[in-house]
């Protein structure tokens, strides 16, 4: 069955629109708040933006620019939050752009972004569906299109989140990341919180992706659409802030008062603490 999500169109255009979303949240920025810091471990709102103007630009089979001999070099592997290639390759791509002014910057991602929109147009259904490396492996095109969805639209709240701004996180896009999003969560309950076998357990998500998400852990966990008996642990919280913890941007004791726990209040904290599965 074809997954409805990865449609071409739909998904080019929701692209699309995360890219305008980005460039309409930095566009009239001062060269000091093109430096504020963000969530993310030595970034700032300049280095977000410079991280999607690298990885656009290297899925046109760009490289990094040289590195200015007049800057001190550094070595990105040594850095405390890098931890694999592609990482590395992120770094790389940020630390060479880190010497131009915000404005030209913008330039650059409207640039990249263009050529990127018109490549996607171009492609065909037999490329769009051809298997491809990307982060979370071997996948279809589509769904590395829909990863990078994802990670632009994290990446949208990252920026809003450090200039203190309030966005729409809803909406078509914000849909499509979240189902991408969300595929992780069944694994991440039982690799990193520990679920048991046997578990049931229901986020309750409120906010702009109000949904609710049922998990039952029977030798692997996976989503079902209803359990056989009550669920173990049912945990209330904003669709925004699932995002959040698991992206680490931020932690659950940081929002307790924003978290309900029903059900076995241990097994509710241990998951919403261990959430975070990228960064």
């Amino acid at each position: 069955m074809t997954d409805p999500t990865l449609d071409r169109t739909e998904l080019i255009g929701a692209l699309s629109e995360q890219w305008d979303a980005i460039a309409a949240l930095v566009a009239d920025l001062d060269e000091d708040r093109w430096h504020t810091p963000t969530a993310l471990p030595g970034w700032t709102v300049f280095d977000v933006v410079a991280h999607v103007v690298g990885t656009e630009s290297w899925l046109l089979g760009e490289r990094p620019p040289p590195h200015d001999p007049i800057r001190e070099k550094i070595d990105v592997r040594a850095l405390p939050h890098v931890r694999n290639e592609t990482a590395v390759l992120n770094e790389i791509w940020v630390d060479r752009l880190r010497p131009l002014p915000g404005p030209r910057l913008l330039e650059l991602y409207r640039d990249v972004i263009d050529r990127r929109r018109k490549a996607l147009t171009a492609l065909g259904d037999t490329e769009w569906q051809a298997e491809t490396p990307s982060p979370i492996g071997q996948v279809g095109y589509g769904r590395f299109m829909r990863v990078r969805l994802f990670d632009c639209w994290m990446h949208e709240l990252d920026i809003a989140d450090a200039l203190g701004v309030s966005i729409d996180e809803g909406g078509k896009r914000g849909e499509l990341a979240l189902t991408e999003f969300a595929g992780s969560i069944p694994r991440v309950v039982v690799k990193r919180g520990k679920a048991k076998d046997g578990a049931r357990i229901t986020f309750e998500l409120t906010g702009p992706l109000a949904r609710t998400l049922h998990i039952k852990v029977d030798g692997r966990a996976a989503y079902v659409d209803a359990f056989d008996a009550p669920a173990d642990v049912e945990i209330g919280l904003d669709s925004g802030l699932f995002a959040r913890l698991g992206g680490g941007r931020t932690d659950a004791d940081g929002h307790r008062d924003d978290i309900t726990i029903g059900g076995d209040e241990q097994l509710g904290l241990q998951l919403v603490r261990n959430l975070a599965f990228t960064i």
